[in-house]
């Protein structure tokens, strides 16, 4: 007697639902959101951009010595109600170096309505003494003011033009105790400059070249009898009691 194994049908696949999207209300809800942001963003960008909310109300100067504040904020040339993003600060600073003073400038913009102007004044390293008055010169050569009397502390400068640039790298090269004690400096061409020091002592100095290491020599020769110090070889340096 033959059996039939009985075979079982496999279950029937789950059936799946269809997936259902976002409802209406969901859409319509995050279209209303995009709107929202898209017109707060253009609004901020007006406000910035094309209105005096966030304008330039204020332009504080800082820095200055020798400059007042309005002679900086006029010739910086800020409009009030410019708006601060739309500020070109490379032209204003460009204005402002035109001062003679002014060796540089910083321009910031500072939330929500100010320009601060931050002013390095240029220092005097020596003085030209012409019939119109002290002409003042930096550590660049630059003739940059001309002052009523010159400046205590600063040496002159007598210098053929081609030989003020030399003279001035020499005189802002050499160490501070050396510097305090020069009175005048003379050069009458790049390779011959001579400093005048206290007590009527004279230091040739011969060009700017080898500049550390003359003033290292100078500071042994120094302590030797003699009014002239020549350094101008340092390999071979003299001191002498008088002109030679």
């Amino acid at each position: 007697m033959s059996t039939r194994t009985a075979r079982r049908r496999p279950a029937p696949a789950a059936r799946r639902r269809p997936s259902r999207g976002p409802s209406r209300r969901t859409v319509l809800r995050r279209r209303l959101v995009a709107i929202l942001v898209l017109v707060g963003v253009t609004a901020f960008v007006v406000t910035v951009w094309f209105t005096p909310a966030l304008g330039v109300r204020e332009v504080e100067v800082a820095g200055v010595v020798d400059l007042t504040e309005a002679q900086v904020r006029e010739v910086a040339a800020i409009d009030e109600g410019t708006p601060l993003v739309q500020l070109d600060t490379r032209a204003v600073a460009d204005r402002v170096h035109r001062l003679p003073r002014v060796a540089g400038v910083t321009v910031e913009r500072v939330l929500p309505s100010t320009v601060r102007l931050t002013v390095d004044e240029r220092e005097p390293v020596a003085v030209v003494k012409a019939a119109d008055g002290a002409h003042l010169v930096d550590a660049t050569g630059r003739d940059y003011a001309v002052v009523a009397s010159p400046p205590d502390g600063v040496p002159e400068l007598t210098a053929q033009p081609n030989a003020v640039a030399a003279a001035v790298s020499v005189l802002t090269a050499v160490p501070e105790s050396l510097r305090r004690e020069v009175s005048l400096v003379r050069a009458g061409s790049p390779a011959d400059i001579r400093l005048t020091l206290s007590e009527g002592r004279e230091v040739r100095w011969g060009s700017p070249e080898d500049t550390p290491r003359k003033a290292a020599v100078l500071d042994v020769l120094l302590t030797r009898n003699g009014t002239v110090f020549d350094v101008s070889s340092p390999e071979l340096p003299t001191v002498s009691d008088g002109p030679e």
